[in-house]
């Protein structure tokens, strides 16, 4: 698994690598930028103010929606991240820490109308995504949502499909959503939309 000072290395070319794949419709960002964009969406159609952004990387989704006047929070593990982050989103509360150890008191002293996580709870395992995300749902605001867009599965049967076409390229470090094997784990009203043939935004609240 890739540790801090890995993720600070990609950071630099972290959106052009990823665009890469999205474009070429491989995994394992194929649907990258499509998930992105529900998700903006979905956050702007529900008119969301404060957003917390878990994992947030270079700010590519939440800088729309700080530039849409919402007010954003956020969590990464990289210092590099962070920087690109806040040159796009000055007045953003952005944080570094590792979100397998939980929320930093900071952010959990603050409601949200949504709280995003894109292409980074794949780091935890099964388990660890089930109570981390339950325990997210006691930050949210009345009506508020949760929305995880990330390579993701309706069943094992298509993860093991995707994992067979990508041959060496399949992470096996990487641990993802398979959405039938979860959602009776998770509380609250729980959706799952798929997105491309590895990508799929699961919404919780």
């Amino acid at each position: 698994m890739m540790n801090n000072k890995g993720f600070d290395l990609w950071a630099d070319g972290y959106d052009v690598s990823v665009g890469l794949s999205d474009e070429a419709n491989i995994y394992p960002f194929a649907g990258y930028k499509q998930v992105l964009n529900r998700i903006y969406q979905q956050v702007l159609e529900k008119g969301s103010q404060d957003v917390l952004d878990i994992g947030f990387g270079t700010g590519t989704l939440t800088a729309k929606l700080y530039d849409q006047g919402c007010r954003i929070w956020g969590l990464d593990f990289s210092a590099r991240m962070i920087e690109l982050a806040r040159e796009k989103m000055p007045q953003a509360v952005l944080v570094q820490g590792d979100f397998a150890q939980g929320l930093p008191e900071e952010l959990r002293q603050q409601k949200y109308d949504a709280i995003i996580a894109t292409y980074s709870l794949h780091h935890l395992d099964d388990d660890a995504k089930v109570g981390f995300l339950n325990t997210l749902l006691f930050l949210l605001k009345p009506n508020g949502k949760i929305y995880v867009g990330d390579v993701a599965f309706e069943t094992r049967t298509e993860l093991e499909a995707c994992r067979a076409d990508s041959g060496e390229e399949w992470d096996d470090e990487e641990i993802y959503f398979v959405y039938n094997e979860l959602k009776e784990k998770l509380s609250g009203e729980v959706m799952f939309e798929k997105i491309s043939h590895c990508a799929g935004i699961i919404a919780l609240g």
